[in-house]
């Protein structure tokens, strides 16, 4: 298979160098560029073939709507670019906005260099990621407005013990890597599991599948 290539984008020329250092070691994944600005991003892209790159990396420190604004451009101009969005800080409301707008994939910008490539290895084989600190805003926004409606419980007769498991574990906030040592199957197993709950349910994203675990009493809080 051949190496994810990915673009970096901050405005920080410290931290783009950073985070060229992080990654450019790790298995798979070829830093082909790292600009300052989603501009700068896709102006370079003009130069490219389409889908030369897999994964767009950008680091955000004041979420906002004019961020959405950017991840929805390059989500119209190259719909094939898994975009993953490092932020420093976040709500939900930013959150569903930047998931809706395009975002495949979320984290902390205080996260840890195997969480990061674990998150472009997940995108890059077709799932969404929530990093465990963004799960964790999610799941005490949901928990304090207690929301209770909808008809989980018919979903949820619909699901094996093994899927039950496995939206825990995510309702939990642990990673697909966590998920599958802790259950003793692979990665991809993980990811399979989570693509067939999903359907089942009836859910779009990783927000939601935390909100079905919570409303229907599969995790404790």
């Amino acid at each position: 298979m051949s190496n994810i290539k990915i673009i970096i984008v901050d405005e920080h020329p410290i931290v783009r160098a950073g985070l060229m250092s992080v990654l450019e070691n790790a298995e798979s994944i070829e830093i082909v560029d790292a600009v300052k600005s989603v501009d700068a991003f896709l102006e370079k892209m003009k130069h490219l073939p389409a889908t030369f790159i897999q994964v767009v990396l950008i680091d955000v420190y004041n979420p906002s709507d004019l961020e959405i604004e950017s991840i929805k451009k390059i989500k119209k101009s190259y719909g094939k670019i898994d975009i993953l969005v490092l932020a420093m800080y976040s709500s939900e409301n930013f959150i569903l906005k930047a998931i809706k707008a395009g975002a495949k994939g979320m984290l902390s910008n205080q996260t840890s260099r195997n969480e990061i490539v674990e998150a472009i290895y997940t995108l890059r084989n077709g799932y969404e990621y929530l990093g465990k600190s963004i799960t964790n805003i999610v799941l005490n926004s949901y928990i304090n407005r207690s929301s209770n409606g909808g008809n989980g419980q018919d979903y949820l007769s619909q699901l094996s013990l093994r899927e039950i498991e496995v939206v825990k574990l995510f309702g939990e906030g642990l990673t697909n890597q966590e998920i599958a040592d802790k259950c003793f199957i692979s990665i991809r197993t993980v990811e399979s599991h989570k693509n067939n709950i999903m359907k089942k349910i009836n859910l779009r994203t990783t927000v939601d599948l935390v909100k079905f675990a919570i409303r229907n009493n599969i995790i404790e809080i």
